[in-house]
């Protein structure tokens, strides 16, 4: 619902050259309105403006594009091209606007709050990411300072200090970038700061670099992924060296862990790891998944002094004791997020999963069984250890070998969880050849009755539909569900992967000739 202030700013905005002119006759709590007006109806040039003149002390796009009294549309999840770059360059242009110096009130930038999401609304269909706001970002304040020193500007152009609170996303094409903005960033009128930082695709020499000149002390997310090469004497290393006060969120690459090959003095570099994760009395949410940490989530874990709201050890080979750990824990009653994909729940240890879901069942908002070989068999048990978990929203069990019956039961148990909002189910074992096995292979995953499945979903989405449940977004994600990160910067990745099968294809070749 537009209030007639917002209907009125709309006006106002759409045609963009009477509102630039018109700029300087607003009244300073106005813009803000103005801003979301514009951002709505992507008048690229206005905001613009609206950006170079900002008259007010700080700048939070969150909150600008949040829910607000005149229009209670979250227009957050925008991630508009022309929107932002817009944005963008008006805080350069506001730089260099001259304007008196004591005009000038804008200290703080905070740009965290852009949701990256996969489907925009905006009409010109193009979206910048976290990647490219980073690329962005760096190149125009390089610009900024070459400009600077070669103009004369207005001496209070020196004396302008705005802190610009962004999630930065480093791959090896931008790093260059970002390092010489990151170095430069005292000299600049717009700092850099910090507040979440990806790495991949990049060598480990460059990201220890790269991390020190964040201001680490600063960091409150921390996602190291995929092509980083870390493994857990690289992770000591870093912990080592490096404070993270207020972490609060910290990923770590596909094995960084590997309990299999174990000695004596990897068990003493996993105890200190484990320390110094207690040392970081923020951290909230640990993601792990794909190391093998068999038996040892407790020794990493226990020293943690804050309860984890969210944790992913999928595919981590977890065994009984670990369960146990985790059931019996106190992490366990304040648990928001689960992931426990890639284990065999209901044959390995049914017990301590019901128990673990039962000491979180009162917070817990999100839970991931992926791959788990969920079976018919097994529904009661899962709608068993379901039925505590009244504020669960998002439940995905894709790669479970269930029938197309099964699924339907388990719908209707699914429409009576209030806050669902978001089902990922698996494509119904009888829609696949009687041969498949599970987990499917990649090669496998999408041989099956295109027909069929479609009918069963359509089956499902009716008894959504007949629960009077057209809130819940239902829907089968084959290779997984969406990574806006990993969407922005695939072509980089698989140039990357590539290369290394190519070098892997070199070495070998090579060793079969000096054989």
């Amino acid at each position: 619902m537009k209030s007639l202030r917002f209907i009125s700013a709309e006006a106002f905005v759409s045609n963009a050259e009477f509102a630039r002119k018109s700029l300087g006759g607003v009244a300073h709590n106005l813009f803000p309105l103005l801003f979301k007006a514009s951002y709505l109806l992507e008048q690229g040039e206005v905001i613009h403006d609206l950006v170079k003149n900002w008259p007010l002390a700080d700048f939070n796009i969150g909150k600008l594009l949040g829910t607000t009294v005149d229009y209670q549309e979250d227009l957050s999840h925008r991630t508009c091209s022309v929107c932002l770059e817009s944005c963008l360059t008006g805080l350069r242009d506001y730089v260099l606007n001259h304007s008196s110096p004591y005009m000038k009130r804008l200290k703080v930038v905070d740009l965290t709050g852009i949701k990256d999401v996969e489907v925009q609304f905006c009409e010109c269909k193009k979206r910048m990411g976290r990647w490219t706001r980073t690329q962005l970002l760096s190149k125009l304040c390089l610009e900024l300072l070459v400009y600077l020193q070669q103009t004369q500007c207005n001496p209070g152009t020196s004396e302008i200090s705005i802190d610009v609170l962004i999630d930065l996303y480093v791959t090896e094409r931008n790093y260059e970038l970002v390092v010489q903005a990151l170095l430069k960033k005292c000299y600049c009128p717009l700092k850099i700061c910090c507040v979440a930082f990806r790495s991949d695709n990049l060598a480990l020499q460059k990201f220890f670099y790269i991390i020190k000149l964040t201001d680490p002390s600063s960091l409150r997310k921390l996602e190291i992924v995929h092509n980083v090469r870390l493994e857990m004497e690289h992770l000591e290393i870093l912990f080592n060296s490096i404070h993270f006060p207020l972490l609060m969120s910290l990923t770590l690459p596909a094995r960084t862990f590997n309990v299999r090959r174990f000695t004596d003095a990897d068990e003493g570099i996993l105890t200190n790891i484990g320390e110094k994760m207690g040392e970081m009395t923020q951290l909230t949410e640990l993601s792990i998944s794909f190391s093998i940490l068999t038996g040892r989530i407790r020794k990493l874990l226990s020293p943690l002094k804050t309860p984890l709201k969210m944790l992913d050890v999928s595919n981590c080979s977890l065994n009984h004791a670990d369960m146990a750990y985790l059931a019996n824990s106190f992490h366990a009653n304040h648990l928001e997020a689960l992931d426990l994909s890639g284990h065999n729940i209901h044959d390995l240890y049914p017990s301590t999963f019901f128990k673990l879901l039962s000491h979180s069942s009162s917070v817990l908002r999100s839970l991931t069984l992926e791959d788990c070989n969920i079976q018919d068999t097994h529904l009661n048990m899962l709608i068993l250890s379901l039925s505590p978990c009244q504020k669960l929203q998002e439940f995905k069990f894709i790669g479970n070998p269930l029938s197309s019956q099964a699924l339907k039961q388990l719908f209707i148990f699914l429409c009576e969880l209030p806050m669902l909002k978001t089902v990922e189910f698996p494509v119904p074992r009888d829609c696949y050849p009687t041969s498949i096995t599970y987990p499917i292979d990649d090669a496998s995953l999408c041989r099956f009755d295109q027909r069929k499945y479609e009918s069963v979903a359509e089956e499902l989405n009716l008894i959504l539909l007949q629960a009077n449940r057209e809130d819940v977004k239902a829907s089968t994600p084959l290779f997984g569900s969406y990574d806006a990160a990993v969407e922005e910067t695939n072509n980089e990745l698989g140039a990357y992967l590539i290369k290394s099968f190519k070098e892997t294809l070199e070495k070998f070749t090579t060793s079969l000739q000096m054989s």
